[in-house]
């Protein structure tokens, strides 16, 4: 496995490029406020110190978003960060608002991908409806590694001003958030989006974050052929890194602005 961990020089200026990087946002928006969903995982919690350091825990409102299908442990570790960061937060069930949508639409009723992805949406919705009443920015939560397998749900945690942490693999997510205090018990907690009962990351990509990682540093951002990486990297096999090649090429559409029709000459 390749190593891509940071040293500390390096995470130290990483962690105050961040924080300058949410300031300058939140100065671009003409503001010094932002919302952020948190869920209690630890890209959530990542951005939500980082964020304090930019601006002020009082400038800083949490949202708690928990769903159906939200673990009980999850919602309690995110109102524990807001709690011990001092910021203000509040506490909405989506679940309400995900069955109107059902009610008005039955057929989706029983479609896993299709709610879990109307959950995600109606917190990205939640999240501009606070942000716009306070003239604040809202701070996504995506690492690159989610990004480049389109692990995110468009519209929905896709839905945001900025990205403050989306140039870190998973792997150095976990690294810069020890790095700036966070709890070991949530540095080391396997990863849930929260779509639908009993789900995790690693268990739907198949793959486990450092060996996704590895495999989108060598073959997506790196130049190495999907035989080359498996190769290199001994425990992974070609057919994974040819799974993890698809999933990139085919989530491009979310990593970009809609398109529109060249205009004719």
């Amino acid at each position: 496995m390749i190593d891509l961990r940071l040293s500390e020089s390096e995470l130290e200026a990483r962690r105050n490029h961040l924080v300058e990087f949410i300031r300058d946002r939140a100065d671009a928006a003409g503001t010094d406020r932002a919302v952020l969903g948190l869920s209690g995982g630890i890209d959530s919690t990542l951005t939500a110190y980082l964020a304090v350091e930019a601006l002020g825990e009082e400038n800083l409102h949490g949202l708690v978003m928990p769903g159906e299908v939200s673990r009980e442990d999850n919602m309690s570790d995110a109102e524990w960060v807001a709690q011990e960061l001092g910021i203000p937060y509040d506490v909405f069930e989506i679940n309400p608002i995900v069955d109107q949508f059902l009610d008005a639409y039955t057929e989706a009723e029983g479609d896993q991908l299709a709610v879990g992805n109307a959950r995600a949406r109606t917190r990205g919705v939640l999240n501009y409806l606070v942000a716009n009443h306070e003239n604040a920015l809202v701070l996504g939560t995506g690492n690159r590694s989610e990004a480049l397998v389109g692990y995110f749900t468009k519209y929905g945690d896709g839905a945001v001003d900025c990205h403050p942490i989306g140039n870190l693999y998973k792997q150095q997510v976990r690294q810069l958030a020890a790095h700036v205090g966070v709890p070991e018990e949530l540095v080391e907690k396997p990863p849930t989006a929260g779509l639908w009962a009993g789900q995790t990351d690693e268990e739907e990509l198949g793959i486990d974050y450092d060996s996704l990682d590895a495999v989108l540093a060598l073959n997506v951002d790196g130049p190495l052929s999907v035989a080359a990486t498996a190769r290199e990297l001994g425990d992974v096999t070609e057919e994974q890194v040819r799974s993890i090649r698809e999933m990139y090429e085919r989530s491009e559409h979310k990593r970009r602005v809609p398109p529109a029709p060249e205009p004719l000459d």
